[in-house]
């Protein structure tokens, strides 16, 4: 960063300095991750430099030639990834591909249905906070009280009563796999659309170890980093009935030029994940999600829904009383990173909710396996126990130090990435 640092040295400094926060913490956020040395020069490339409204083959301004291949290339290997008739690789996050799919199946006053947020839902859900429910009659679906399960009766019972025009399963809190299967059933009964948001489980997906939802679902959404480790930004993917109206509502309804530096991240990470090795990694996401969680457990920490299915577990820190927000500064102290969260019927403020949420993906991409999420486990049971005891917050951070040491930053994940398709 030597230019960087002549131009604007306090800009180089807290980039060199989140540099060393990345390496040397352990990063349980379940929607982070991190993306390979080539996604990262990708993405950090001269391409940032050129616009490119419109679509390729067919763009406002010239010299496209290399934008338009780039964009091909994404999308061809989006399709192939996943299966799907047709992408659109330019929004520039999820919630902007969340509006864009409501954009291209609904009318503004329509009815949508989505989990509601502090059942584990996104806030693009039809959230009270959020501009989807200002411009659409948003109807939330809760999880069963007791199992933390989706409730498909509930489910059912909602959709008959208020006939969305669009339902959507997906969540960022919720640990099970979801049933897309009975999301289209109960979408065809009444007449909607059935969509997907696979944001957080993308990577799984797209490596067979979570249900798939495109043979059920006119639409997928999804961000392009967190499982699936690519740069940060959306896709849409659709059965070709959607195509056109999905297109339409990316640009020029929303959106003007795409990011092009982005597009060619998500190509490379397209590429990185169609690779063997892509499929071990997504694995032992659920691997080590799995056994964290019986670890955690065996401290009795309350896990919701009693365990996990996928990268991520939501912890009730009311037995231990303690607060999630609380927890998460405590475990942060010995350099492991958590995020606070609301849990489902949280009688906890938001901004001081009862709950926290961890995931495996960043640790997983580390290189961490099942004898390290158990060491895990211990350390952050023993710190949650004594929040504020300066000797077990020193000897987790010696543990987290030694595990950051052994377990580098891989700048490549993939060594038979150019054969992959």
């Amino acid at each position: 960063m030597n230019v960087l640092t002549k131009t604007d040295p306090e800009i180089a400094k807290l980039i060199q300095q989140e540099d060393v926060r990345q390496r040397e913490t352990l990063r349980m956020i379940p929607s982070e991750n991190y993306v390979s040395k080539a996604v990262m020069e990708a993405t950090g490339s001269s391409l940032t430099n050129k616009y490119s409204e419109g679509y390729a083959g067919k763009r406002y301004y010239q010299g496209q030639a290399n934008i338009d291949e780039i964009e091909a290339l994404a999308i061809s290997r989006a399709t192939s990834l996943f299966g799907a008739d047709h992408a659109n690789v330019q929004p520039y996050s999820g919630s902007p591909a969340n509006l864009a799919m409501y954009v291209a199946l609904a009318e503004v006053g329509d009815t949508i249905m989505g989990m509601a947020l502090d059942m584990g839902g996104h806030l693009t859900h039809g959230w009270k906070a959020s501009q989807t429910s200002k411009f659409y009659n948003a109807v939330q679906y809760p999880v069963d009280p007791k199992t933390h399960l989706i409730d498909f009766d509930v489910v059912r019972d909602l959709a008959k009563k208020h006939k969305p025009k669009v339902i959507v399963s997906g969540a960022t809190a919720y640990p099970r796999f979801f049933d897309y299967a009975a999301f289209k059933e109960i979408a065809d009964e009444v007449g909607a659309v059935c969509v997907a948001d696979i944001a957080h489980v993308a990577g799984l997906i797209a490596a067979d170890v979570h249900p798939d939802p495109v043979p059920h679902a006119g639409v997928v959404t999804t961000t392009t980093h967190k499982t699936l480790r690519g740069p940060r930004g959306g896709m849409i993917l659709c059965k070709e009935e959607y195509a056109k109206a999905i297109d339409r509502a990316v640009f020029p309804f929303l959106q003007g030029g795409p990011h092009n530096h982005t597009t060619a991240g998500i190509a490379v990470a397209l590429k990185e994940a169609a690779a063997p090795s892509f499929k071990e990694y997504a694995a032992q996401i659920i691997t080590n999600a799995a056994v964290l969680a019986e670890g955690l457990m065996a401290r009795d920490w309350n896990l919701i829904s009693g365990g996990t299915d996928n990268h991520l577990i939501l912890v009730d820190m009311q037995n231990k009383n303690l607060s999630g927000k609380d927890a998460a500064v405590a475990l942060e102290r010995a350099g492991i990173v958590v995020n606070a969260n609301s849990i489902p019927y949280d009688p906890a403020p938001p901004f001081k909710p009862s709950g926290i949420r961890l995931g495996t993906p960043g640790l997983t991409t580390r290189g961490m396996k099942e004898e390290q999420m158990r060491i895990l486990a211990s350390v952050m049971a023993d710190i949650v126990d004594a929040p504020e005891d300066e000797a077990v917050i020193a000897a987790g951070k010696k543990v987290v130090d030694e595990l950051a040491e052994a377990f580098p930053i891989p700048e490549s994940f993939v060594e038979e990435v150019s054969q992959a398709a």
